[in-house]
């Protein structure tokens, strides 16, 4: 196809992609991207994780702080159990399946916490190259892509509540791009749920990065926090304390919740066959056991509590 009508037709469905929704944004940049390729890769990349940014602030606008703060509170445990676990766990299946130290240690840290955010703070503090950072952003990202899918089919499936099925996907689902999508596209209860809990998950980026650099012996290293989440937080004390107008509140709260689909796609846009070979056998498959682990750890407390 003429590089032209390649990236018009990319900037078309970019567009209408705000209007889609979630799950179906991510398939549209997905079936783009595998069948004729996307034609501002890097562009791509950046713009999206900009935007996820922004879009988690501006939820924050619908949300109340002390709602989301008793929710945060009741998926704490859950958060501290599931990151010992799977970074354990992580380690050790590395080994057995001999994947380098340090790609599974990224990966198991994508996995228990927060996705690519984690792996991005944690990756140079334990002096990981660029090929073992690439290699687990590209295992954590092949798995998002499927959990976006999987995840709202499997809680109608087994009748999860809204709450339930939000503080399930916070934890079991890797990146917060994703958690927030498969939020949206549960209801709108699970939405504030997840977003909660994974953003009160994404705080233990600062234990784990300390804890890597004894591990690790690593001196000197600065530890990297996403700023949006203290925004995040600024933005429900707002929404909670300072009497907005209604009108605001909802405009920012739909801009937010289209600009996370258009995110979807750019992250959908972003998968090709080159990211899928990468990844590779033996890491994806140490992703998959990872993924299992914590899925299936994480619904069954939330079945038992």
């Amino acid at each position: 196809m003429n590089v032209f009508w390649l990236r018009a037709g990319f900037g078309l469905l970019f567009g209408a992609s705000f209007f889609l929704s979630p799950a179906v944004a991510l398939f549209v940049g997905i079936f783009f991207a595998l069948t004729l390729g996307n034609p501002f890769p890097q562009f791509s990349k950046t713009l999206s994780r900009q935007m996820l940014q922004y879009c988690v602030v501006g939820l924050g606008f619908g949300m109340n702080f002390h709602d989301s703060l008793a929710a945060g509170r009741d998926g704490m445990l859950f958060t501290i159990v599931s990151v010992v676990v799977v970074m354990f766990a992580g380690v050790l299946l590395g080994r057995v399946l001999r994947v380098g130290r340090k790609s599974a240690y990224l990966i198991s840290a994508g996995t228990a916490i927060c996705g690519g955010s984690a792996i991005a703070a944690v990756a140079p503090v334990i002096d990981a190259d660029e090929n073992e950072t690439s290699l687990s952003l590209a295992t954590i990202f092949v798995l998002n892509a499927v959990a976006l899918f999987l995840f709202p089919t499997v809680g109608r499936w087994i009748g999860l509540s809204q709450t339930d099925f939000g503080t399930w996907a916070a934890i079991a689902i890797h990146d917060t791009s994703s958690v927030v999508g498969a939020g949206a596209a549960y209801g709108q209860e699970a939405l504030q749920v997840a977003t909660t809990v994974k953003l009160t998950r994404a705080l233990w980026i600062i234990p784990l990065s300390l804890f890597s650099m004894v591990v690790f012996r690593q001196k000197g290293v600065k530890i990297r926090i996403p700023w949006f989440i203290g925004w995040f937080i600024v933005a429900m004390l707002i929404n909670t304390y300072v009497d907005l107008p209604q009108a605001l509140t909802r405009g920012i709260s739909w801009l937010s919740h289209a600009g996370l689909s258009a995110t979807l796609f750019l992250i959908g846009g972003g998968l090709s066959l080159g990211v899928i070979r990468q990844v590779g056998v033996r890491p994806l498959v140490l992703g998959v056991l990872l993924w299992a682990v914590i899925s299936v750890l994480s619904l069954t407390v939330i079945w038992v509590v």
